[in-house]
């Protein structure tokens, strides 16, 4: 079957499994003993992380093994998805410690990925709450933790599901009186005020900001920042569906310059006043685009790039800058553009935060990008950053090795569970992983 991420670019022809239970994987891991395979979830990750010529999928895993009410304490299969693990915990009092932007999400593919969240600068990635992990490597299913097995917890954490094929994990969760966010929108007039508001929040417990990437001059990097804080009344409820859908692929020329131009001065304008605020249920704050099903096909049947990268704090203003500037020159800027703040930098092997700032952008698919792309590469890393790998589809091998220091000892790693032999996706073998 022809398979690709979300950003439907690669695509590939993939043999799919889909095992029932452990002893499944451990028999298609023997099967497939030179490989290549790979665990996919649903298919989120945005570029060939999750792409190989064996693809085992997790849909048939979708089991809760226990949830303790009174602790937090949540243990499922991996492939059950951030959706229907705030379906049984909302109502109960409890909310994901971290979340990424979408809750279609498999708790395996939050592990594979270390997620992050709007509250990284405060509580770390996703893997700072994992309590311990099961996983079928080549060499049988064993349990890791910080304390057991702990650099092949490290290494799997963060790893893009090539240290093995992660089957359960037990989680830590965070107590909520209500469902619902008390939001706070401050606008800012460009980059300089809009790291310093950032800043200024810190405390915040979330914070992100969209940011207008193709504003030029005095408004370059104008944005409106969002922060939140867990109401304190509102009720606990849950299930907000999708209520728009694309149905085909947009053509592209409906995705020019000059529309999203026309969009980001449209959305940043909406908002009238310095500061708001406002009560807002805790879907639309973190899962603003969920509410549009198959918002991919926006760009088109050549698919898009994501784009995210990770500049030291050090770099601030004067890098943001000069990023934000050359994707405003080339007018191939994004409408979904979106800054951050990141806390300190964890010791996972390949996890991506650092202390400082990072920004995600949408890029429709065409050759200038990818040329585009390189160009800001280079001005990533040479200001000591670096580009997330669940995002990405084209980096280069030596960009990859020149920005994540842990990847020789990840693959010394690899070796000695004999999971380089088996466990490979595209995005790996380009990497030379």
């Amino acid at each position: 079957m022809k398979l690709s991420g979300w950003g439907r670019y690669p695509v590939i022809d993939s043999l799919p499994e889909f095992p029932v239970g452990d002893e499944c994987v451990m028999k298609l891991i023997e099967a497939h003993g030179s490989g290549p395979l790979i665990g996919r979830g649903l298919g989120r990750s945005y570029g060939d992380s999750a792409l190989a010529p064996t693809a085992v999928h997790s849909a048939y895993l979708d089991y809760f093994r226990y949830f303790d009410k009174q602790t937090g304490i949540l243990r499922c299969a991996a492939g059950v998805s951030l959706a229907s693990v705030l379906e049984l915990i909302v109502p109960e009092g409890w909310f994901l410690p971290v979340t990424p932007g979408t809750k279609y999400v498999t708790v395996g593919g939050a592990v594979a990925s270390d997620v992050h969240g709007k509250n990284h600068h405060i509580d770390g990635c996703f893997s700072e709450f994992v309590q311990s992990i099961t996983i079928a490597t080549a060499n049988g299913i064993v349990e890791c933790s910080k304390t057991s097995n702990a650099e092949l917890f490290c290494a799997t954490c963060g790893g893009m599901g090539l240290t093995g094929f992660i089957l359960e994990v037990e989680i830590r969760l965070k107590r909520i009186s209500s469902s619902f966010i008390q939001a706070t929108t401050i606008k800012t007039k460009n980059i300089a005020e809009t790291v310093e508001a950032l800043d200024i929040h810190r405390s915040a417990t979330y914070s992100v900001a969209w940011i207008d990437c193709l504003s030029t001059g005095k408004g370059l990097g104008r944005s409106l920042i969002m922060l939140g804080e867990h109401a304190d009344d509102g009720g606990l409820q849950t299930g907000c569906k999708a209520r728009l859908s694309v149905p085909f692929d947009v053509p592209g020329l409906f995705l020019n310059g000059v529309t999203m131009q026309a969009f980001n001065s449209v959305y940043y304008h909406r908002v009238t006043k310095a500061k708001s605020r406002s009560l807002v249920s805790y879907e639309p704050y973190f899962y603003p685009l969920d509410g549009v099903r198959n918002w991919n096909r926006l760009y088109g049947s050549d698919g898009f790039l994501q784009y995210q990268f990770v500049i030291p704090r050090k770099a601030g203003i004067e890098g943001l800058t000069v990023i934000l500037n050359r994707l405003a020159a080339s007018k191939r800027g994004s409408f979904l553009a979106v800054l951050k703040l990141f806390g300190e930098e964890n010791s996972n092997y390949l996890s991506f935060p650092m202390e400082g700032y990072t920004l995600a952008l949408d890029l429709k698919r065409s050759p200038e990008v990818f040329a585009l792309l390189d160009e800001l590469d280079d001005v990533v890393v040479g200001l000591g950053g670096r580009i997330y790998l669940a995002k990405d589809a084209r980096m280069s091998k030596s960009i990859f090795q020149a920005s994540y220091p842990g990847w020789e000892s990840f693959s010394q790693l690899r070796r000695q569970w004999g999971a380089d032999n088996i466990f490979n996706s595209i995005q790996s073998i380009r990497l030379g992983l």
